[in-house]
């Protein structure tokens, strides 16, 4: 009988085709450890440089940028804006005083303290008004008072009733204008300024002495930036 030496069941032939296997399982692991190997490289180099490390990115790059510019833009822009608004909030202030004269209310102690104005306690009216500006910052304050009250008045200044030059108006026009205030005619005015070195403030003070022992102060205190 004749043996089938194609039959599958030969024992060379089943070494045949294992052999042929192996050599096939070899070539394919083979392969897969190439493709790794390649998606590894890949990885690994895109984001860095030749000593290995990271390179920044250009999106990494332009957010410091802009980073940095609204760093500088944003407060620059909040004090041009400030400025602006004290500016015309100034401005409204003086058309208001302009329109209906000074507030009758006592100034702030803060306001009092600041400017260097202690209004004293014998007074039967009194009226302030503040104005602010880039270069000034000034208070205005008109109040009737007694003998006693102007004497405590002039004495926080280390002045005297003496001291008060008659016939002078110590407060400009342009200042008195902002406020309504009328410094003419035939009236009995006493005046005198306190300077102070900036950035103390400095008064002008002019007082009406036309009604015996009830004369009227009006005091501009000004502090210079």
């Amino acid at each position: 009988m004749t043996e089938n030496l194609d039959s599958p069941e030969n024992p060379d032939n089943l070494k045949n085709a294992g052999n042929a296997g192996n050599t096939e399982n070899a070539g394919n692991t083979g392969n897969t450890e190439n493709a790794e190997n390649a998606a590894s490289t890949g990885n690994g180099g895109a984001g860095r440089s030749p000593d290995g490390a990271p390179r920044p990115t250009r999106g990494r790059r332009w957010l410091t940028a802009f980073v940095i510019f609204l760093l500088i833009a944003i407060p620059a822009g909040y004090i041009a804006i400030s400025a602006e608004q004290s500016r015309d909030s100034g401005q409204n202030k003086e058309q208001e005083a302009a329109s209906t004269g000074l507030y009758n209310d006592w100034p702030s102690r803060v306001q009092m303290r600041t400017y260097n104005v202690p209004v004293p306690g014998q007074i039967s009216s009194v009226y302030y008004y503040e104005t602010n500006s880039w270069k000034t910052s000034s208070l205005f304050v008109q109040f009737r008072t007694n003998d006693l009250g102007l004497r405590l008045f002039l004495q926080n200044y280390g002045l005297e009733r003496k001291d008060l030059k008659s016939g002078r108006v110590t407060i400009s026009q342009e200042q008195a204008a902002k406020v309504g205030w009328d410094f003419g005619g035939h009236r009995q005015w006493g005046g005198v300024v306190h300077e102070q070195p900036s950035p103390e403030p400095s008064q002008a003070i002019t007082v009406n002495l036309d009604e015996a022992g009830y004369p009227i102060v009006y005091v501009v205190s000004t502090v210079r930036f």
